[in-house]
C-alpha cells in the first residue's frame, strides 16, 4: 500500500456509509463476485488487436534514452562544482557540454592514452 501524505483527511463514518449507499443504489455499480469471473475474458479477447494497442498504457517513467548516460564518481575542484551549481538546474548537463566541447578542440589519438 502507497504511503499517504501526513494531511491525508479520511472520510468520517459516516461520509463512509454515505458512500457505500451511493454505490449499492447505482445499478451500474456492482461488486463482482465468482460468478461474474466464471465467465469473465482477457482485454485481448473481447477488443480488436488495434483497440488493445490503443489502450495499453506507456512504460512507466522516463523514455530510454538512445545514448544512455553512465553514471561515474569523479572528483572536481569545489570552485568548479559551486560555479556549475550556482548556474542552477541542469548543472550536471553543462558539465557534460564543457567536457564534450574539450574534447572536441582537443582531440586526441587512442593509442595516447
Amino acid at each position: 500500500m502507497p504511503k499517504l501524505k501526513p494531511d491525508t483527511i479520511y472520510p468520517t463514518e459516516a461520509e463512509e456509509a454515505a458512500i457505500y449507499e451511493g454505490i449499492a443504489a447505482d445499478p451500474e455499480a456492482r461488486e463482482l463476485d465468482d460468478e461474474w469471473f466464471k465467465t469473465a475474458k482477457p482485454v485481448r479477447e473481447v477488443f480488436s488487436p488495434e483497440v488493445f494497442a490503443a489502450l495499453k498504457k506507456p512504460g512507466r517513467g522516463r523514455p530510454k534514452a538512445e545514448n544512455p548516460k553512465v553514471f561515474t564518481a569523479i572528483r572536481l575542484d569545489a570552485d568548479l562544482i559551486e560555479t556549475f551549481k550556482a548556474t542552477g538546474k541542469g548543472w550536471n548537463t553543462r558539465i557534460n557540454a564543457a567536457l564534450r566541447q574539450y574534447l572536441s578542440e582537443h582531440p586526441f589519438q587512442k593509442s595516447a592514452l
